[in-house]
């Protein structure tokens, strides 16, 4: 069955075209790279995998709690509208919501799938270009990883929404390569990269949480990536070039959390949107869970260079300052340990 069949709600096209130009560069010096990204690249090559032999697609999922999550991770969890639920409904709740989010998880790997391969044709470093089409395989694998998951498990699905499209069409329409890295490798892959911890270490059902992990390890690897080139290349900026990435960056971060509201499943179970979003948004536990979804980001900006006044004002009115001093290269090294944990449970 076609994903258009699949779809909880109308989308609106087939595909989405985004208008873009920009340089690519030929790069004539084949020894201009650092130690660092080197490594990176040789890891790369080495960490490939195959997702139709790595995962264990055998295992089926609960039709009425597909990736065994605890009740807790609904983002309308112990509201009134949540207490009034038939278990029918709820079923219906976890069904939708798990699938709205692994929907989103699959666009915005089709996105980091265009923007890396955006960044192969614009880096002016061989060194980058290399690592940047290791990620494009990556990002391919991801795409078809999770929509297997969807079609073959959950056998539905929802389009992308508003928030993540405009994201995904501002970094790929924005013609400096830097800004693709800021985008994509550092604020839309630091926040998947918290998103999918919450499934991958919550999930009950070996499955969902195998999918998780595995990309998550890879993940990793693209955050450093944008590390590595943007904190070189951002000291050589003006600071109204610095002025402007910061701004960028903080208007992403609002975007990115005023994505989790989840409107589209309330709508499509029949809920009252307007009380759920409300709940969702005067809740203190959820903007918890909102806040820590920035703890791959916030590090990783200051790392970089964009930490000015405007930035940490932000930063501090979102209640996300407090990560600046999170050791990313730790949770880095913890996400590699717990994919070869479930290389070992499968052997």
């Amino acid at each position: 069955m076609a994903t258009r069949d699949r779809y909880a709600t109308a989308n609106d096209t087939e595909r989405g075209d985004v208008p873009t130009q920009f340089d690519s560069t030929f790069v004539w010096e084949y020894e201009d790279g650092g130690e660092a990204l080197r490594d990176l690249y040789t890891k790369a090559k080495q960490k490939q995998w195959d997702g139709e032999t790595r995962i264990d697609w055998s295992r089926d999922l609960d039709p009425e709690n597909p990736a065994q999550l605890p009740d807790s991770t609904i983002p309308i969890f112990a509201s009134d509208v949540f207490q009034r639920l038939t278990p029918k409904e709820l079923a219906s709740v976890r069904l939708h919501f798990q699938s709205w989010q692994l929907s989103q998880f699959l666009h915005g790997e089709q996105g980091a799938l265009l923007c890396t391969a955006k960044i192969v044709q614009q880096v002016p470093s061989v060194d980058a270009k290399f690592y940047a089409a290791t990620q494009v395989m990556d990002e391919a694998r991801h795409v078809e990883t999770y929509s297997r998951l969807l079609h073959e498990k959950f056998e539905l699905a929802y389009p992308i929404t508003p928030t993540l499209r405009r994201l995904l069409e501002d970094v790929l329409s924005d013609s400096r390569w830097d800004l693709t890295y800021l985008g994509m490798q550092v604020l839309i892959e630091g926040l998947a990269l918290a998103a999918f911890a919450s499934i991958r270490d919550q999930a009950k059902n070996s499955l969902a949480a195998a999918v998780n992990a595995y990309v998550m390890q890879d993940e990793a690897r693209h955050v450093a990536f944008g590390r590595l080139a943007l904190r070189d290349y951002y000291p050589q900026l003006t600071q109204h070039e610095r002025d402007e990435r910061e701004e960028f960056a903080v208007e992403a971060c609002y975007l990115m959390r005023d994505r989790f509201l989840a409107e589209e499943v309330w709508e499509t179970l029949g809920l009252p949107v307007e009380e759920c979003v409300r709940y969702v948004d005067s809740s203190a536990e959820l903007r918890k869970f909102r806040s820590r979804l920035f703890t791959r980001i916030v590090p990783t900006i200051k790392d970089i260079g964009l930490w000015g006044p405007k930035i940490r004002r932000a930063y501090a009115n979102m209640g996300i300052l407090g990560f600046a001093d999170v050791d990313s290269e730790a949770l880095s090294r913890e996400d590699e340990r717990v994919a070869m944990e479930f290389d070992k449970r499968r052997q």
